[in-house]
């Protein structure tokens, strides 16, 4: 079955989700931006914490989705399960990364 066809939102648990999410990020390229996204955010994370300036929260969202959503509409050519899956989506962003992390998933 083709992942166009399927709704994110018909998964009824994460671990259903997961290789859905995974067949969406078949792109190396677009997994690579999502793992830039994903560390950027937490550089961000990081400076908020170290600074408490409220705007790095700012920048981490909009180079966690940024980078991600580039990374769907330029090279992925899909569009990204957040829009109708955006928990799921967020917690499978964290997962790839780990996974990426770990060479379960190839970078």
């Amino acid at each position: 079955m083709s992942t166009q066809t399927v709704d994110p939102a018909s998964f009824r648990s994460f671990a259903e989700f997961y290789p859905f999410y995974l067949q969406e990020h078949s792109n190396a390229t677009c997994r690579r931006l999502h793992f830039l996204g994903s560390t950027l955010a937490l550089v961000c994370l990081v400076m908020l914490v170290v600074t408490g300036r409220p705007q790095y929260l700012l920048y981490g969202v909009l180079a966690g989705y940024g980078f991600a959503w580039l990374g769907h509409f330029g090279f992925e050519k899909n569009r990204p399960a957040s829009f109708r899956r955006p928990l799921y989506s967020f917690m499978g962003d964290w997962r790839m990364y780990r996974d990426m992390w770990t060479g379960r998933v190839p970078f």
